[in-house]
C-alpha cells in the first residue's frame, strides 16, 4: 500500500508539474527578453561612450570658447580654482582670492558661471583649463 501512495504522490506531482509548465516557458521567454533588450541597451551605451570618448580626444575649443568672460581669462580662473585648494577648496573664499587678482565679485560670479558652463560643455575647453590649473 505504501508503494502505491507514493507513486500516486508522484504522478500528482508530475500532473502539477505539467500544468505549471506553460506559465514557467512564458517567464522563462519574458526573461530572455528582457535580457536581449538590456543586451542592447548596454551595446547601445558602450558605443556612444565610444563616440564621446573619441569625440573628447579630438575636440577642440573654438576662439571663442577661450575668449574671457566678464574680463577673467580661463587662465586666471585656473588660478584662482587652485588658490582654493589652501581652504580645502571652500567655495565661500574664492570671491577673495578673485578680488585680490583684481576681479570684483560680480564678475567673478558671472566668470565661475560662465567657465563651468564652458567647461562642461566642451572637453577640449576642459582639457584647457586642466593645463592652466596644473601649471598654476
Amino acid at each position: 500500500m505504501g508503494m502505491f501512495k507514493s507513486m500516486t504522490k508522484g504522478f500528482k506531482d508530475m500532473k502539477e508539474m505539467v500544468n505549471t509548465a506553460p506559465d514557467m516557458i512564458d517567464q522563462a521567454q519574458v526573461l530572455a527578453a528582457n535580457a536581449q533588450a538590456m543586451q542592447a541597451s548596454y551595446q547601445q551605451q558602450a558605443t556612444a561612450a565610444a563616440a564621446y570618448a573619441t569625440q573628447s580626444a579630438t575636440a577642440t575649443a573654438s576662439t571663442a570658447e577661450l575668449e574671457p568672460i566678464a574680463g577673467v581669462t580661463l587662465e586666471t580662473f585656473a588660478q584662482v580654482c587652485k588658490g582654493l585648494a589652501a581652504y580645502n577648496y571652500d567655495q565661500s573664499k574664492a570671491p577673495a582670492l578673485a578680488t585680490a587678482r583684481g576681479i570684483d565679485a560680480g564678475s567673478w560670479q558671472t566668470a565661475m558661471d560662465g567657465w563651468n558652463a564652458r567647461i562642461t560643455a566642451n572637453p577640449a575647453v576642459s582639457r584647457e583649463f586642466r593645463r592652466h590649473y596644473d601649471v598654476a
